[in-house]
């Protein structure tokens, strides 16, 4: 599981990352070419759909961050859950994802769940 710790690590890092260059560098280095990403408001596949998302959700929520949760893995897949709100401060918006990773080890997919969202 440490393996599969360190990616979802990785991975939640890469929702953090507000440099566009380093957070590509990131994606390229951790995703699947053809990886896939799907949550209730979006369904993207490729490395520049999940830029573009984690963009999105920045621009959304200026100055958020995403905490990690407890991780849960086996094989090479992982679920875990998460909170998006102020450093330091109650999330949010709250989920979990399952993320799933290829041969090589690289993120495959990952299906997202919300919990909690404003206003909901």
């Amino acid at each position: 599981m440490s393996d599969l710790r360190q990616i979802v690590e990785e991975y939640i890092s890469v929702w953090n990352e507000t440099d566009g260059g380093a957070r590509l560098a990131a994606i390229d280095a951790l995703w699947a070419e053809d990886g896939s990403y799907t949550d209730p408001l979006v369904d993207v596949v490729g490395r520049d759909g999940l830029d573009a998302t984690v963009a999105a959700v920045q621009a959304q929520f200026p100055g958020f961050v995403f905490t990690l949760g407890p991780v849960d893995a086996h094989h090479r897949v992982a679920r875990f859950t998460w909170g998006l709100g102020p450093a330091g401060a109650e999330p949010l918006v709250e989920g979990f994802d399952v993320l799933a990773v290829d041969g090589e080890g690289r993120v495959a997919s990952v299906a997202g769940f919300l919990d909690k969202v404003p206003g909901a």
